[in-house]
């Protein structure tokens, strides 16, 4: 059945792309196919190799987009362990993005768009590295960096894969995951070292 919506020409491209994002929310990037897109959308078959060429262009438009999100998202937050909530919390409420944005093998890697808006929300993950202890000591500050992305990148992974339905629950999972930098990140107390000044 032919639709009966009529699209400008930006208009549609945006509705291929709800439609990309629906269907990896559903399926994962990996069952996404443009005639099932088109399908979703109510566009011709050829509306979406119009717009994207094919489904690598597709995706690492959904990744571009991805990466613009996620990087306005980081720089909201204050410090390196508010950009880790800010980082699970973009996971939680944008899955079919993060998705995408972490699988190279399925991106154009050379398209400057996403080259663009990877390198700001690369810029965003390296601020505030430097208050970390390690990076402090003079220690690699890029080995630091990866460190603290590995934890929320993992936390995020482990919790859109449902590893984590247990431990979080109903918690909002930013909290949760506050909470858990907190442990890792704040050096504990030395023994016998008196914890506050009414104890020494």
């Amino acid at each position: 059945m032919t639709s009966e919506r009529t699209y400008h020409h930006g208009d549609l491209r945006r509705a291929v792309l709800a439609a990309a994002l629906d269907a990896i929310g559903q399926a994962g990037p990996d069952a996404l196919s443009l005639r099932d897109l088109a399908r979703r959308a109510g566009v011709s078959h050829a509306a979406p190799a119009h717009h994207f060429k094919d489904r690598t262009g597709l995706l690492t438009a959904v990744a571009a987009e991805g990466y613009t999100l996620f990087a306005d998202a980081l720089a909201k937050a204050p410090d390196l362990r508010e950009r880790g909530v800010a980082y699970v919390r973009f996971a939680a409420g944008h899955p079919a993005y993060f998705q995408v944005m972490f699988r190279p093998e399925l991106l154009r890697a050379d398209d400057p768009g996403l080259l663009a808006a990877k390198a700001r929300a690369t810029e965003e993950l390296r601020a505030g590295v430097s208050d970390l202890p390690g990076a402090a000591r003079g220690e690699d500050a890029r080995l630091t960096g990866i460190a603290a992305w590995s934890l929320a990148h993992g936390f995020a992974t482990l919790l859109l894969s449902g590893n984590l339905t247990g431990p979080v629950g109903d918690r909002d999972p930013g909290e949760v995951f506050r909470v858990l930098a907190g442990i890792l990140f704040e050096p504990p107390t030395a023994a016998g070292e008196p914890t506050t000044p009414e104890s020494s």
